[in-house]
């Protein structure tokens, strides 16, 4: 007789990085009184079934400077805030108060803005954030934070909880696939490495992007080339330590990122190289100095504008032709 208890084990397929600061969210409010959910009227907490921390969860309406403002003053009376928006809509229709009410305060609230990049690009140049990592970086005090993954999620969430001062953490919209197994832990100021390797360093943010430097990696391989891939899910503060080690290869460094070249992860790395004072290139796969092409999906958009694998392969390849000297 056939044995019919026995079944394959079956792999879950990735969730959506904002579903599962969802579901973590809930439960932090549950376990700590302090935390305040304040939304936007983005929908992301409809149908959670909420108990006693239900007045902590405040939907101000599609209002986001005065969603930020609420933040301020909720922080400023002990409590910590978790902002839910649009990336955009974040990094340039409520960045005054972001940078005067809760930046220049030092206030522990937490941005948790959804739709980063091109996730949103069905919707739209009106939805695409290709400003936001460069616009937050540059604010004194706050921390920047780009989980690659759903599994890293939890766990950058609950060390930027921990922070003193605010912090933007920057999610997609759809799932992504996750990163191969293995990995080391994520740590908030210091690059995951995925890969090692003398010849050259691909530095990546973001959940496509970090897949795109790993197919690169994979396909230099096949010509004898080895690169070190970091995910640098830590923008600000950025692991310096890290790239004095990339720096000393002698392909220099590839950044790959869904944001405009101006102000993003590639200027973030280049600061920090010029100031080591030793030649290294560093070259960046990002969106130019346009707005996105087109609408569509967020792999298709990517694509379209240049995020690509064959584009880290022939910046590398470049690069080894003809290296910077120290």
């Amino acid at each position: 007789m056939t044995d019919t208890t026995t079944t394959a084990a079956v792999t879950a397929p990735p969730r959506a990085g904002r579903e599962i600061y969802r579901d973590t969210l809930v439960e932090l409010m549950r376990r700590d009184e302090r935390v305040v959910c304040l939304d936007s009227d983005t929908g992301l907490f409809n149908g959670v079934e909420w108990g006693d921390e239900r007045p902590r969860y405040i939907n101000v309406g599609i209002a986001e400077q005065g969603l930020m403002g609420v933040a301020a003053g909720l922080a400023k009376a002990g409590r910590i805030p978790y902002v839910n928006t649009m990336a955009t809509f974040a990094a340039t229709r409520a960045l005054e108060a972001v940078k005067l009410d809760i930046a220049l305060n030092n206030l522990p609230v937490r941005i948790v803005a959804t739709h980063g990049g091109l996730s949103a690009g069905h919707l739209g140049s009106t939805h695409h954030s290709l400003e936001d990592l460069g616009v937050m970086r540059m604010l004194p005090n706050m921390t920047v934070v780009t989980p690659a993954d759903g599994p890293s999620t939890p766990e950058l969430l609950s060390q930027a909880h921990a922070l003193p001062g605010p912090v933007y953490v920057r999610l997609g919209r759809k799932a992504t696939p996750d990163l191969p197994p293995g990995a080391p832990p994520v740590v908030i100021g210091r690059a995951q490495r995925l890969r090692e390797g003398a010849d050259a360093t691909l530095v990546a943010v973001g959940s496509l992007p970090v897949l795109t430097a790993l197919d690169a990696a994979d396909r230099l391989a096949q010509d004898g080339v080895d690169v070190t891939v970091l995910n640098m899910h830590s923008v600000k503060p950025l692991d310096v330590d890290a790239l004095t080690a990339a720096a000393l290869g002698p392909g220099g460094i590839v950044t790959v990122e869904e944001h405009w070249a101006a102000g993003g992860l590639g200027s973030a790395v280049a600061e920090a190289v010029c100031r080591l004072g030793r030649g290294c290139s560093v070259r960046t796969v990002a969106v130019g100095d346009h707005f996105a092409a087109g609408t569509g999906g967020h792999g298709h958009l990517l694509s379209r504008n240049g995020i690509t694998a064959d584009a880290v392969v022939a910046h590398v390849k470049t690069a080894l032709r003809a290296p910077i000297s120290a």
